[in-house]
Order: C-alpha cells, then sequence, then structure tokens
C-alpha cells in the first residue's frame, strides 16, 4: 500500500502530531508499505528517513506551522500515486489533500490531532471569540463533509465534535506509542543528572512549552506546594515560547534552583529522561489523547494531570494517577498528595506500566491499515 501522510509542519519540528506520523510510518515500513509524509518548511533540511517530501513554507511565528499553498513538482507528481491520504492538519496540507486527492479517487482520512477552538482563543485573540468560533465550527464542519473518515483520538473529542456540531460520525482511533523504547530505554538517565538525590521527588513535565499547554497554571500549582514539600523538584523536558515566564515565574518565587529545564529533546532522549523522574504532571486541557502521557506510564509514572477529554481517558483516576479539576488549588492538593505519600506512588507505578500495554502502535497500526483497506475498496467499487 502507497500511503500519504499530510501535514503542515513535520521534523525538525517536535510535537505530538510529528511523532504520530513519524511513529506510524516507522511501523507501516516494518510491514512493507511504502509511506510518503508531505509538508511544508526548509527545503534544505535533510531527513535522516526515506520520502519526505517538502514543499516551501512560510513559519507562522514561533507556533511551528508552516504556511503554503504550493506543492513541489515531486509532491505533484506523487500524490496522484498513493492509495490513501491521511491528514493529520485540516487548514492547508488538509485543504491540499483534498483538491489533489478527491480527482483521482484517493480516499482521505483525517485525524482531530487538537482541540482547534482551544488554540484558537490562544493564538487568534485578535479575532472575537463569538467570531472566530463560528468560522472555527463552519470550517471543520465543511471540512469533515469531505473526507472519508474523520478519526477522534479519544470518546470524549468524539463527544464534542458531536456536540459542536461539526460531525457525528467520527471513529475513534486511540493514538498509540511504541512502548517497547519506554518499557526499557537504551540511555536511562538518573536524576543526578540534574543535580538531585534519590530523597527528592521528581516531577516531571514534558511537551511543548506552549499557552494552550496551561503551563503556568503548572508552574503555579508547583510553587504552591513548593514550600510544604521541601524535597519536591521539577524537571520540564521541552521548549516553547512560554519558557522564559516560567522561569521568571519560578525566580520570582525564589524557586529557580527546585526545577530543571532541559531545553527541546529528541524523540530518542525523551524515555531516558523520563527514568529520571517519580511522577508526570500535566496541566492541558488542549489534549486529544495525550502521547506525552501514555509515555510517562509505560516509564512507570504515576500522572497527575487536569480533568479533560483525552486526558481523563489516558489516566485511570486514583489507579495510574490523579485527575485534578482545571484550577491551581486542586492540581497543587494533588501534587502534594502523590509527592508526600510514597507508598501512593509505588502502587501507581505498577499500574502505570500495565495499562500502558493497551496503548502500543502494533496493535494499533494493524488497525488503522485495516481502516485505509476498506475505505481503498469502498473508492474502487464506486468508480
Amino acid at each position: 500500500m502507497r500511503i500519504g501522510m499530510f501535514a503542515d509542519m513535520y521534523k525538525p519540528h517536535i510535537s505530538g502530531v510529528t511523532n504520530y506520523i513519524s511513529l506510524y510510518k516507522s511501523r507501516f515500513e516494518e510491514l512493507g508499505h511504502e509511506v510518503f509524509v508531505f509538508t511544508f518548511g526548509d527545503n534544505s533540511y535533510e531527513d535522516s528517513e526515506p520520502n519526505v517530501i517538502r514543499s516551501s513554507g512560510i513559519p507562522w511565528g514561533k507556533t511551528g506551522w508552516q504556511m503554503g499553498m504550493l506543492l513541489s513538482a515531486e509532491a505533484k507528481r506523487i500524490i496522484p500515486t498513493i492509495d490513501v491520504a491521511h491528514v493529520h492538519h485540516p487548514f492547508v496540507s488538509g485543504q491540499i489533500a483534498l483538491r489533489k486527492c478527491e480527482p483521482h479517487g484517493i480516499p482521505v482520512v483525517f485525524t482531530n490531532h487538537s482541540r482547534y477552538d482551544i488554540f484558537a482563543d490562544t493564538y487568534a485573540g485578535f479575532v472575537p471569540r463569538f467570531a472566530r468560533r463560528a468560522m472555527l465550527q463552519k470550517y471543520l464542519k465543511g471540512f469533515a463533509s469531505r473526507v472519508d473518515m474523520y478519526i477522534a483520538p479519544s470518546a470524549g473529542i468524539q463527544g464534542w465534535l458531536a456536540e459542536w456540531g461539526v460531525t457525528d460520525r467520527a471513529v475513534v482511533h486511540n493514538n498509540a506509542i511504541d512502548t517497547a523504547s519506554f518499557f526499557s530505554p537504551d540511555n536511562p538517565r538518573s536524576r543526578m543528572d540534574f543535580g538531585w538525590s534519590d530523597e527528592e521527588v521528581v516531577l516531571c513535565h514534558l511537551g511543548r512549552l506552549g499557552p494552550e499547554k496551561n503551563v503556568v497554571m503548572l508552574i503555579e500549582s508547583f510553587i504552591a506546594i513548593a514550600g510544604d514539600a521541601p524535597s519536591a523538584r521539577l524537571l520540564v523536558i521541552g521548549d516553547g515560547p512560554m519558557r522564559e515566564s516560567m522561569e521568571g515565574l519560578l525566580a520570582a518565587h525564589s524557586m529557580r534552583d527546585k526545577a530543571h529545564f532541559t531545553g527541546a529533546a529528541s524523540y530518542d532522549e525523551v524515555p531516558g529522561m523520563l527514568r529520571a523522574a517519580d511522577v508526570f504532571v500535566t496541566a492541558s486541557v488542549s489534549e486529544t489523547f495525550p502521547l506525552v502521557v501514555m509515555e510517562a506510564l509505560a516509564a512507570e509514572l504515576p500522572a497527575v494531570g487536569v480533568r479533560s477529554a483525552g486526558v481523563g481517558e489516558v489516566i485511570d483516576d486514583g489507579v495510574t494517577g490523579l485527575l485534578a479539576e482545571n484550577n491551581v488549588t486542586d492540581l497543587a492538593e494533588k501534587l502534594m498528595l502523590i509527592t508526600q505519600d510514597q507508598a501512593l506512588r509505588l502502587r501507581m507505578k505498577e499500574a502505570a506500566k500495565i495499562a500502558a500495554s493497551d496503548f502500543d502502535i502494533r496493535p494499533m497500526a494493524d488497525r488503522l491499515l485495516s481502516h485505509y483497506e476498506k475505505l481503498i475498496d469502498s473508492k474502487r467499487k464506486l468508480a
């Protein structure tokens, strides 16, 4: 099968969507399929994997998004030869996939990776809220009506799409990870690498440090417990536009020395880094079925997160972690509880690894291939 993955941005940009595409591409190739990534960006970037087809793009600020509508000659030549298109962003690359695939009878699949309403609130605040939400809803509804399969990564996102009037035919297909690389990382890190001892309790956050990830609330919650939990430390893996504000907030409360910011980390480095922590924490409410939480569970870390669609389906409250309401007080309370209760952490650690087995890429890739095959057969029967 010849599979086309369409994305507005790809490597070297680090994100959950990038990791998703890379992981499925690798697994599909292991199974003998040919996978192409059609994306935008700097054409001078040298990819370490085959079949990444780049067209020129213009960066949209520091978001990682690339704006571009003109396809390269190579992309124009290859797209008509694929069997199925899988879109990962509904705007630029999504429109291109529809425009180029529909005339050839190529089925188009779309995975709704993000809460686009939250992203619009974060990055398009200059447009009145009622107007931007109405425009977004209309756009997504129109886009959904044209794709052959609309995938929701979780039941919560499936419900949100229906309630928002986007589509009531979304199919749930959960995200996946390569559990083996997290069960037994090649390069496990020690907390001593970050200047901490075994007596300290390391809370870890992994992901893009952007405003849509609610990272200020995360820092405020850590500050709220640090005085009464002197052993608590914060390991922040990742980078983004909010890093300076996060570090400044810690410094303003004389707690900068209790946190370590690693900066951007490659996907290969992450499994080892997670081994230096005791607990994973996220305050994000924009996730659909968060890869980072699944990765943390596979690294045997209890996870603390904010109750929301996606996060609430990955964390089993009271079993593999704790869910808090979307406020500093409750998140801090959950962090304090898990920081001070070693027996609770150990119990959740055991449950986390067992639960993570359900997220493995191998069965999920087989299931996605089955969806592709059914769509291809259906299109051929209509031809």
